[in-house]
């Protein structure tokens, strides 16, 4: 392992990093009754964001609740709340989010419909299956370890379906106290942030909101973002 963390680059990255999440409330889109073609809602909302101030002030979180609950939503769940995946055993606390919100999706797709839908037995149902997600952009400051040279030129390595080698990498890099790594994305050709610790995360601002709907009899989903369909994808196992 140590000739091949030899082998990655570092990036001095100051940036806005996109994290897609679980969203409990049925997204809405408060300007589709001005027009019906999604430009124009998108151009208001541009506009809205435009003329509202910062969300973030001098106060402490404790005086700005909406500011706490985006926090703990965007950043800080992971790191309380364990769980396996690529870069963690479940040992410890590791936060994912992508360069591009396009990413966001290919990556949060494949586990909701290969774990949560087969997991809970929703994608052999006979009804249309509804979720809401959605989506932040997270300032990220950090040097991090960057992977997306050598996943280039052993493409699989830290971007396939095996686990055992990145698990490792994570831990390595967890206990060392390294703030987080960039790689490659396993489902796109986006790239996405690994971060072992939130205090390299800040500014959590929304973004969109998302809603992915499954169709059972033909394992097809289409993603929608406010009107407008962003994506439409077939179950790569139905084919």
């Amino acid at each position: 392992m140590d000739a091949t963390l030899q082998q990655a680059g570092l990036c001095d990255f100051a940036e806005d990093v996109f994290r897609n999440i679980v969203s409990l409330k049925e997204s809405q889109d408060l300007f589709d009754d001005l027009s019906s073609d999604p430009k124009d809602q998108q151009l208001a909302l541009a506009a809205e964001l435009a003329c509202k101030p910062a969300a973030y002030g001098e106060s402490p979180l404790i005086h700005r609740p909406f500011e706490e609950a985006d926090y703990l939503s965007a950043i800080q769940w992971p790191f309380d709340h364990w769980s396996q995946s690529r870069y963690s055993s479940g040992r410890f606390g590791v936060w994912y989010g992508a360069l591009d919100w396009q990413t966001t999706i290919h990556e949060t797709l494949f586990h909701w419909r290969h774990g949560f839908l087969a997991d809970c037995g929703f994608d052999r149902g006979t009804a249309p299956v509804v979720a809401e997600r959605k989506v932040y952009r997270v300032r990220c400051e950090a040097l991090l370890l960057d992977l997306r040279r050598l996943c280039k030129n052993r493409p699989g390595r830290f971007d396939g379906d095996g686990y055992q080698e990145t698990q490792a990498v994570g831990a390595r890099l967890s206990q060392q106290g390294h703030p987080g790594l960039l790689s490659r994305s396993a489902r796109c050709a986006g790239d996405v942030a690994v971060l072992f610790t939130p205090k390299v995360l800040s500014s959590p601002r929304p973004f969109c909101f998302l809603r992915y709907v499954l169709e059972p009899k033909t394992g097809e989903v289409e993603i929608f973002r406010g009107g407008e369909r962003v994506l439409r994808s077939a179950d790569p196992a139905s084919g």
